[in-house]
């Protein structure tokens, strides 16, 4: 449900209970009973004092809605904010990264094709999800992945991998690195 649509269900209750509580009121006023007793002015005066409540409790209830609201708003903004700090700072922390990467492949003297195959091994794609997005053949990226392998002295995929991403797992306080 949208908003128009609330308030357009909450003006139908509001105008349907003060039409309750108002003709309620007038016909007792104009019947001038003889015993306030009688069936007829109890179940009026029932209707008007269940009309009260009832118009009561939904003041209440959209009260706190709309208090819960604007609460769920500010809420959203301050998470919002947060994130968006975390968003840059991590961005910020991404480009050193992918800089150093970088100035690690020109040492290395990585080729362009080389570079393109050693990210997405870093990404921690298979030679045959590499040769699919980079339309090379499975054969083509095993020997682009030798070659970064042979030129950065590495072992393989798990040396490469802990080459540049050994130091990003630092330890907690209290605990030592193995």
């Amino acid at each position: 449900m949208d908003l128009q649509d609330d308030h357009r269900l909450r003006a139908i209750l509001v105008v349907a209970l003060a039409a309750i509580i108002v003709g309620g009121t007038v016909d007792l006023i104009l019947d001038q009973p003889e015993s306030w007793l009688s069936f007829h002015v109890v179940f009026e005066t029932l209707m008007i004092a269940g009309a009260l409540l009832l118009t009561t409790t939904l003041w209440l209830g959209w009260w706190r809605s709309s208090r819960s609201v604007s609460e769920l708003r500010r809420s959203l903004e301050a998470r919002e904010e947060e994130r968006d700090v975390w968003r840059t700072s991590a961005r910020r922390a991404l480009e050193g990264l992918s800089q150093a990467i970088d100035g690690q492949f020109d040492l290395w003297e990585l080729t362009p094709a080389e570079r393109e195959v050693a990210l997405l091994l870093l990404k921690g794609y298979s030679h045959k999800a590499i040769a699919a997005h980079t339309d090379r053949s499975a054969q083509t990226v095993r020997q682009h992945a030798a070659t970064v392998y042979r030129k950065g002295s590495l072992s393989g995929r798990a040396e490469l991998s802990a080459f540049f991403l050994e130091d990003l797992m630092l330890p907690a306080e209290g605990r030592e690195v193995m």
